[in-house]
């Protein structure tokens, strides 16, 4: 199963993060199918493939709940509504 996830990088302290294509058995600093972005979590700094993204979603890609939180908030996942339990 192909995951889109994030791959870590950057000095210690000093995190950034690629939004990347990868099997789900790979490490996590592995080898990327594809690279379709970019986030800084100290900056909030995205940078977005949409079209990759869009194309990999196609083709049954399924997003880490961090990725799906940033491809939400930048409108090209539709946001995930949850059921609210009857009180």
């Amino acid at each position: 199963m192909i995951k889109l996830r994030l791959k870590r990088f950057g000095k210690k302290r000093e995190a950034s993060f690629r939004i990347v294509a990868m099997n789900s058995l790979s490490r996590r600093d592995g080898l990327p199918l594809e690279e379709l972005g970019f986030y800084n979590p100290r900056t909030k700094e995205v940078k977005l493939d949409e079209a990759g993204i869009a194309k990999r979603l196609q083709q049954g890609a399924q997003p880490t709940d961090t990725v799906r939180r940033i491809l939400e908030n930048a409108n090209i996942l539709e946001k995930k509504v949850s059921a609210k339990p009857a009180s």
